[in-house]
């Protein structure tokens, strides 16, 4: 099953460090953080860089939930794991799927390309095609589409690298 945390921004990777080193790998599957790549223009060149594309959240992938729980007491830092009320809920699998599309294994969204054509989004590659119905607004500017998806239980605002190539 596929858990959420909730971290203070800015510690994200520190405490998916403390995860990995102080919790039993038979315990806890897998601690990750999803990025997505941005373009960034500086020194007169374009630079691809990586961003953390929950900030505040770190993901954990672990089977037995109360051992888990156990073990994340060792853990500092941590604020809570996401559920409802008391209740720790895992994500379903909408939730997961939406992240392995976008993000493969590698839990690294890469940038897309789109076209706008009478005003319309086409995302012609990248892992953005066939979600343009989530993106709600495009900063050309700074390469990067706002999309709204269900996460978490509630909606959530995402960034992602997108680089529109064309516009007609």
């Amino acid at each position: 099953m596929w858990y959420v945390m909730q971290v203070r921004t800015g510690t994200e990777e520190n405490i998916r460090c403390q995860c990995q080193r102080l919790i039993n790998s038979d315990i806890l599957e897998r601690c990750f953080i999803p990025y997505y790549q941005q373009k960034k223009r500086f020194q007169g060149e374009w630079h691809i860089q990586e961003r953390i594309l929950f900030p505040g959240y770190v993901f954990l992938i672990a089977e037995n939930l109360e051992q888990l729980v156990n073990e994340l007491k060792k853990v500092i830092g941590l604020t809570k794991i996401i559920g409802t009320g008391n209740e720790i809920v895992p994500l379903i699998s909408e939730e997961v799927d939406l992240l392995m599309k976008m993000g493969t294994d590698k839990q690294l969204v890469e940038m897309s390309c789109g076209i706008i054509e009478n005003d319309r989004v086409q995302i012609v590659s990248g892992p953005l095609t066939g979600m343009e119905g989530s993106i709600r607004r495009i900063d050309r500017h700074k390469r990067i589409a706002h999309l709204e998806i269900e996460m978490f239980g509630r909606t959530v605002e995402m960034k992602v690298g997108l680089e529109i190539i064309k516009k007609e």
